[in-house]
Order: C-alpha cells, then structure tokens, then sequence
C-alpha cells in the first residue's frame, strides 16, 4: 500500500473509533438517560455515592462530557445543589479513564466477536436495544484494530517523525490535548488515540501523558458551552468543574515531564503506563477538589454574584433605553396627529 493509502485507511478507521464512541454512548443515553438523571438526584446527599456514581455512570456511557452535563442540568433545575455536583463532577474524571484501559488491553480480533453478535442480536425485537450496544462495542474495538494496522507501517515515515520530535515537548502535548478535546468534546476519542500510539510506538509514552493530562481540562468545556443558557447556580458548577482541572494541571504541570518518566520507567507496557498516568492524575483531581470544595465553591459564588449584578443592570439599562424610545415614539405620533 502507498502512504497514502494507509493515511486514508488511518483516517477511516479512527471515524469508525470515534462513531462507535458517540453511537454507544447516545444509546445508553437514550435508553438510560433519565434514570441516570434521577439516581444522581437521590444520592447527592452523600457525597461517596455521588462521587461513585458519576465513576459508573462515565464508565458506562464512555463520555465524562455527558455526565457532566448532566450534573450541570440537574443544578439549574434545582434537583441537587451546587456543592452536591462536585462529587458527580469528580467522578466523571475518574470514569473516563476507562478508555486507555480498555485501549491498552490490547484485546485483538475481540471486536469482531461483538460486532457479529451485536448485529444478530438486532434482529430480535426483544434483545434489538442490547444488541445496538453489544455492536457499538465492538465497533470500538474493531476500529481500534483497524487503526493499529494501518499506522503500524508509518512509524518510519519522515513526516511522522517530525511530528513524533514535536510531541516530546510536554508543553505542546499539553496544549494539543486541551485544544484537541476542546473542539470535539470527546475528551475519549484523544485518549484512546494517544494509548493507541503509544502502544504502536508512534508516540512514547512520557510524550502521550501530557496529551491525556490536558484533555481534562479540553473536556470541561463542554460544561462551560452547556450551561452558558442556564440559572447562575448552574454556571457556577460548570466553572468550578473547570476550577478543578485546572488547579490539578498547574499542580502537575512543574513535575510533568519526570513524573511522566517516572511512571514509563516502572511499567514496561507503554499502553498501560499512559492508562495508570492517566488514573494517577484524575485520583489526584478528586483529592484536589475534595479537599477545596468549601473554597472553590466560594469563589465560583462570588464570581456569579458579580455576573449576576452586571446582568441585572444590562437589563435595567436595556428596560429604561427602550421606554425613553417609546416615549420618543410616542411623542413623534402625537405632534404628527
């Protein structure tokens, strides 16, 4: 094959990866979504079960950026407290993780199966709704083979060298995983692809680890996006989820690169060594905004309370303009009369 027949074939195979992310996780959204949404709204009281929850509901759905937004929408309708969203928030950090696991299991031919099974199980009304989700599975690990063999034989290519020497500079892969993550809002797909690397020696490990550190902070814009509409206590859980993040990446970000050498260093696999980088650093999110979640959530108040008053006073001003224009008009219509 020529390159670029293999680039297009590593262009395809990745839109598979990341159609099989999405189509799976809107299934279970669909199907799940609003039960997911009421156990969230029970267990806030306990900010364990909460925490826990979003853990398992990320894991599950394989988009923290749902859950998130979920949490988020959940505050604006009152149905749980701002200080109740911070553990769902936490959580969902830690859940995402689950995609450089299942990356780095390196569980060839397996996607296949489930494919195969998912598709006959469409055809049964009973087991239809199982069967979509067994065959997105499975087209997520499909793809991922796919992507392997057809980026296998470009390690050596002059091109993917240059940018594999770009890529070890750890301040680039940091800003490349937020904007990346940023502008897909599938904080995953990033993840997975940098596994993917690594374990196919594209990229070195200790150069993928700040591309996964930084779609932490991508993925809380899609938090930010949603709640740009909502009531203030909403925005303030958003902006606190971004708070979070944020504060962990300026914690890490002076030991980034030996810590990063560090990890490689005592895990052999490279895959799995971006998998426990990866775990290391959301655990060290969750500690962060535990212990901070009385001063964070503070701060995020007083931040609204600032936009608050200057939405108020747009609005009085955009009140007060438009009655001077109506007396206007209507001063204009009695000297026409």
């Amino acid at each position: 094959m020529t390159t670029y027949d293999l680039v297009i074939s590593a262009m395809a195979a990745l839109a598979l990866f990341a159609y099989g992310l999405q189509s799976l996780s809107h299934e279970i959204q669909e199907r799940g979504g609003e039960r997911l949404r009421a156990v969230m709204a029970r267990v806030t009281a306990s900010p364990l079960k909460a925490y826990f929850i979003g853990l398992f509901a990320t894991a599950l759905i394989q988009s923290s950026s749902a859950v998130q937004a979920f949490a988020v929408t959940l505050v604006d309708a009152g149905a749980i407290t701002l200080k109740g969203s911070f553990p769902i928030l936490l959580g969902a950090n830690v859940g995402t993780t689950v995609t450089a696991w299942l990356v780095s299991f390196k569980v060839s031919g397996v996607g296949a199966v489930f494919v195969i099974l998912g598709m006959i199980l469409t055809f049964s009304r009973r087991y239809a709704v199982i069967g979509r989700s067994i065959f997105y599975f499975g087209l997520i690990l499909f793809a991922l083979d796919l992507v392997g063999y057809a980026i296998r034989p470009l390690r050596e290519h002059p091109a993917i060298q240059a940018i594999v020497a770009l890529a070890a500079s750890p301040w680039l892969g940091l800003l490349v995983g937020i904007s990346v993550t940023a502008v897909i809002q599938v904080s995953a797909i990033v993840v997975g692809l940098g596994v993917l690397f690594a374990n196919q020696g594209l990229l070195e490990p200790a150069a993928v680890v700040p591309i996964v550190v930084g779609t932490n902070l991508g993925g809380t814009a899609t938090a930010l996006i949603a709640s740009a509409g909502m009531k203030a206590n909403a925005r303030r859980a958003a902006i606190a989820n971004a708070i979070f993040n944020a504060l962990a990446v300026l914690v890490i970000l002076p030991f980034l690169s030996p810590v990063s050498r560090f990890i490689v260093s005592m895990i052999a696999d490279p895959g799995m060594a971006v998998a426990w980088a990866h775990l290391a650093f959301n655990i060290m999110v969750s500690v962060l905004g535990f212990a901070l979640a009385r001063p964070v959530e503070r701060a995020v108040e007083r931040i609204g309370s600032v936009t608050a008053r200057a939405e108020r006073v747009d609005a009085a001003s955009g009140g007060a303009h438009g009655q001077e224009q109506r007396s206007k008009a209507d001063g204009e219509r009695a000297s026409g009369g």
